[in-house]
């Protein structure tokens, strides 16, 4: 990025900031001594990436104390709205100093100062150093204010750890409309709800910018109005806005103060030698060692102008499948894993290395082992041979619809202006806000700001604004036509290849349930039509002379829930047949069969499959548009009727937190790691996953087991004749010639409603079966599927 410079470069860094986005960004990395090591992985990286991208002369980290400073005793409020830091963060916060001593990093701090004070102070003290460059690495906003020309910029995230972006004076003047040094004047007013600095009530992002345009920093409003009191209304301000401006000096003031970085902190800078000639490798390995960061063992031999050890052994291609589907059965967050995650997983240098590691692990495990041979491995060369086929696109069609939306767009743009009364980029979400909250003055509860301070215009905004205003339903109809075409009608024909197919590539390793993902395009997201829309699925037909046929497992997540709960009562009405629906909503209220009414049956099917995501009792009263009393009522009789399914669930958020991982009815983990964490909500989603991981990984691995029978299947009987082209969550689909379609259909519904029993070897518990129902529809496009 940044690697050729003139001048010696002085990289800053705010280990604070560098070390909670990495926290929060990266994995729950666990050493084999149950250390979480997560955030101190992401230090080593970042040092390694700097090395790369920004090559600095001296490495400097700056320390925030856990005392309070000077802000909080100024203002008790000051970042009170933070929660406290997690335990696992607050250890990892403590042994970061040991890899910059372990880097030879000297660190700065004072009692009382922030590390965005020492940092503004090292600023101050080189200003006169000419022959000398600062750049400042952070994950906070805040350094902005920092930034000089060209003599001081910030090198911060755009998202994750791994993307990154350098800023200078001229890039904050075009992403803010002012300079760096104003940002605490902006602040002033609009405040910073992360820090909690409360700015003038009432004064958004919109005002304090103007503000700050037309008079420079708060200083010069206040001194402006002085001597004028109506200058506000003169530059074209409401006077409700000039009012709550007036009023709000002292808190302007304040707030600024709270917002601006000190540059006098009592510390003493001075630059000794050079940072890479205090590297010492003895020191550097070790660390990696000792926190088992073998997968950051090449890049670091590179820091220290060493060469790599030589893999001599290098991976073929059947092997690197293996190595990707060994290290996702161990790791399941480890989905379609490259050769660096695998070795990373593994915590060794070498591809070879990772490859013995992950096979031993899996090889180690009976169910992981069952799993793998006789499930994944079989499936390698059916996923190629699924991509290869691909299926074919009607561009014609493509071109009709293209037409349709961009009409309709068109139309929506037009209602949408005379809505707003002017023209605007709709597509701008500033803009937008603009037009919502400033001149229609649209509100509502729980309005919510971006991570940047922005009022958001999310699809939860629009949601919550509902009602307010004839313009939302046209915005959200807008983004909808928008995206269809943006995403589906226009891209779709531009992947076909020359055969005229799309050969979408199916990807084994792509999702921790167990499912398959697909990409290049997602062929497992197309979405299916609103009353009134084009199908856009009929993009996709099936070649001449031959017709698609579908087969989908009818309620297989409630089938395997009542399996691996052994609920008597849900089992017996599965092995009895019938409206599983009906059934469940006859003991839910108490009622004989024909008194079953359609909003009974609705109810029961919104906690049949609503508990299998852990919902609750909230999220069923919203579902079901009833008073709580009553959704409490209906979850409470399900849950003393199917007592067995209620154990079993329960149970799982138990088992979870002990062991870190779900288990599917052969035997295949997923981790989920939230379901540990300190923090209540995380925690809570953590658990809902954990319900329903168990149950859709069993779904997963009963088509998966599915799909390799119907594979041998129509390759034995009918060769080129019936083909695999699709495959989405619980359902097959086959292009098969018309005069076959009768006789493939009968033996492909026999396969996948026998296939549980035929497998039955494989659970891992022993288990009361019932039937699999499959139900099966055909047509000649994808949409007559549906």
């Amino acid at each position: 990025m940044e690697k050729k410079h003139k001048k010696k470069r002085i990289v800053l860094l705010d280990a604070h900031a560098i070390i909670h986005r990495s926290y929060h960004a990266l994995p729950a990395f666990v050493s084999s001594k149950g250390e979480a090591t997560g955030a101190l992985f992401g230090i080593v990286s970042m040092l390694l990436k700097i090395d790369v991208e920004l090559s600095p002369d001296y490495l400097i980290a700056c320390y925030d104390l856990p005392k309070p400073t000077f802000r909080h005793i100024a203002y008790e409020g000051y970042k009170a709205g933070r929660q406290k830091s997690d335990d696992a963060l607050v250890d990892q916060i403590i042994k970061s100093r040991g890899i910059f001593e372990a880097f030879s990093i000297p660190i700065y701090e004072y009692e009382g100062f922030e590390a965005d004070d020492i940092l503004g102070t090292i600023c101050e003290q080189t200003k006169d150093l000419k022959e000398y460059e600062v750049i400042i690495a952070s994950g906070d906003m805040d350094t902005m204010q920092l930034i000089e020309g060209e003599r001081v910029r910030v090198y911060t995230f755009k998202k994750g750890v791994h993307d990154t972006v350098l800023y200078n004076q001229t890039e904050i003047e075009k992403r803010f409309g002012f300079s760096p040094k104003q940002i605490p004047d902006y602040k002033g007013f609009a405040g910073d709800s992360s820090d909690n600095i409360m700015g003038i009530k009432g004064i958004g992002d919109k005002t304090a910018t103007m503000l700050i345009k037309s008079f420079g920093s708060v200083e010069g409003v206040y001194k402006e109005i002085q001597k004028n009191e109506k200058i506000l209304e003169e530059k074209g301000f409401t006077k409700r806005i000039s009012a709550l401006i007036a009023e709000g000096e002292e808190d302007a003031f304040f707030s600024k103060t709270l917002a601006t970085i000190r540059r006098d902190a009592p510390v003493v800078f001075s630059l000794g030698h050079t940072w890479k000639e205090g590297l010492q490798q003895e020191k550097i390995l070790s660390l990696l060692e000792r926190y088992e960061f073998r997968g950051l063992h090449k890049r670091t031999l590179g820091l220290l102008g060493k060469e790599e050890e030589k893999d001599e052994e290098v991976l073929s291609e059947q092997n690197m499948e293996n190595l990707k589907i060994f290290t996702w059965l161990r790791n399941s967050e480890r989905t379609n894993p490259s050769l660096d995650e695998c070795k990373e997983e593994a915590r060794v240098p070498t591809g070879a290395e990772a490859f013995r590691v992950a096979q031993d692990f899996v090889y180690q495990d009976e169910n992981l082992k069952k799993i793998y041979e006789s499930i994944e491995k079989p499936l390698i060369p059916i996923m190629k041979k699924l991509t290869a086929t691909g299926i074919l696109i009607d561009k014609a069609y493509a071109k009709e619809l293209e037409v349709f939306y961009e009409k309709e767009k068109e139309e929506l743009s037009k209602n949408i202006y005379r809505a707003a009364g002017r023209e605007f980029n709709i597509s701008s979400p500033k803009q937008l806000g603009e037009i919502l909250f400033d001149e229609l003055q649209l509100e509502a509860k729980g309005l919510r700001k971006t991570a940047t301070g922005s009022r958001s215009t999310n699809s939860d905004t629009l949601q919550k604004l509902s009602g307010t205003h004839p313009i939302i339903p046209l915005i959200t109809r807008y983004r909808e036509v928008d995206k269809i075409l943006g995403t589906y009608v226009i891209p779709l024909p531009k992947t076909a290849k020359e055969d005229g197919r799309v050969h979408s590539l199916f990807i084994q390793t792509g999702a921790a349930t167990g499912r398959f993902s697909s990409t290049e395009p997602n062929m497992q997201n197309i979405p299916t039509p609103k009353e009134g829309e084009k199908n856009i699925r009929n993009i996709f037909v099936a070649a001449p002379g031959c017709i698609f046929l579908s087969f989908d497992y009818s309620q297989i997540e409630l089938r395997v829930a009542a399996m691996m709960s052994q609920d008597e009562k849900l089992l017996s009405l599965f092995k009895k047949g019938g409206d599983i629906h009906n059934e469940v909503a006859r003991y839910t209220f108490s009622c004989e069969e024909g008194e079953v009414t359609g909003e009974m049956r609705k109810v029961a099917k919104a906690i049949n499959f609503g508990i299998l995501y852990g919902m609750g009792v909230t999220a069923l009263t919203e579902s079901l548009h009833k008073e709580r009393k009553e959704a409490q009522h209906f979850f409470d009789e399900y849950k003393k009727n199917f007592s067995a399914l209620a154990a079993y669930l329960e149970s799982v958020k138990q088992e979870v937190k002990m062991s870190g991982y779900t288990e599917t009815l052969f035997g295949r983990k997923r981790m989920i790691p939230l379901a540990r964490s300190p923090i209540p909500f995380l925690r809570a989603q953590g658990e809902r996953m954990a319900i329903n991981a168990p149950i859709q990984g069993t779904a997963a691995d009963i088509l998966k087991l599915a799909l390799i029978e119907v594979d041998s299947f129509i390759e034995k009987l009918y060769p080129g004749r019936a083909r695999l082209v699709l495959q989405v969550h619980d359902e097959i689909v086959l292009e098969v010639s018309e005069d076959l379609k009768d006789e493939v259909s009968a033996g492909v519904i026999k396969i996948m409603e026998n296939i549980l029993e035929k497998n039955k070897h494989l659970c891992v518990k022993p288990t009361t079966l019932i039937p699999l129902l499959v139900s099966s529809k055909e047509g000649g496009k994808l949409g007559n599927l549906e």
